[in-house]
């Protein structure tokens, strides 16, 4: 099995990255039929963004802080442990997010895509969804749209539901409602088309934000899943995607 092992800029990164290319030898990415990444998360994020819709596949071991999309690191049993592990496909959301000078801007999300207010004037936003107005206004910090894959990020940390990774859903999560200061959000089928149009957008500014990519003072965001691009992850089989959801919708 060809491997290709990418790494976060932490020392302990780096060192791992070392010691596995010395026992398993280090492959070109494009050659490879795994790309290992050592870090944290947000590394593979990255990692995920950068061999999307390819034939790659991404096992990571956690060299980083968080690690939930991570596997545990161990510098034995690798080949086996990857022979022996579940894939799960991810798809990403597709943003278009229109700035105040009218440029579309386009991006790509495989946690969420997150509107945030820029000044210290709450944010006003109208949501539309598959074109049929829901909320006529939101006031509000921010609101979200996140995948299964993100339900356990931003989107848990703002109260929004952890959903399966296999769910055909997607989170609407508001951040910091304060009219309707009792909405929670709303679950969405996958194939929803999601509409944020901001209101006031030069008085009350806000940003879109589609995982690493920024746009500023925008006046209207679309968000739907993207149906032709994918990523497959790879999870030991002892401790799979359903296993992590189930242990945290139970931590407290």
């Amino acid at each position: 099995m060809k491997l290709s092992f990418v790494h976060s800029d932490t020392e302990e990164a780096k060192g791992a990255a070392e010691r596995l290319s010395e026992r398993y030898g280090n492959h070109d990415s494009r050659e490879a039929e795994v790309i290992v990444a050592l870090g944290g998360d947000g590394f593979m994020l990255q990692t995920l963004h950068d061999h999307m819709d390819t034939e790659s596949r991404i096992f990571g071991m956690n060299r980083g802080s968080v690690g939930f999309l991570m596997n545990d690191y161990s510098d034995d049993g690798l080949l086996e442990r990857i022979a022996d592990a579940e894939g799960e496909t991810i798809r990403p959301l597709r943003m278009v997010a229109t700035d105040l000078a009218g440029d579309d801007h386009h991006a790509a999300a495989l946690n969420e895509v997150s509107l945030l207010r820029q000044s210290y004037q709450a944010a006003k936003i109208r949501i539309l969804i598959d074109g049929r107005l829901r909320m006529e206004e939101l006031i509000c910090d921010g609101v979200m749209v996140a995948t299964p894959a993100g339900s356990t990020a931003y989107n848990l940390s703002a109260h929004g539901p952890i959903l399966p990774l296999s769910a055909p859903l997607l989170a609407l999560t508001p951040v910091s409602p304060f009219r309707p200061r009792r909405w929670r959000g709303a679950l969405l089928p996958n194939q929803s088309t999601v509409d944020l149009e901001i209101l006031e957008p030069e008085k009350r500014p806000v940003n879109a934000v589609a995982d690493h990519t920024e746009i500023k003072s925008v006046s209207a965001v679309t968000i739907r899943e993207s149906r032709s691009l994918s990523a497959t992850i790879l999870f030991d089989r002892s401790h799979g995607w359903d296993e992590r959801i189930l242990l945290e919708q139970f931590r407290y």
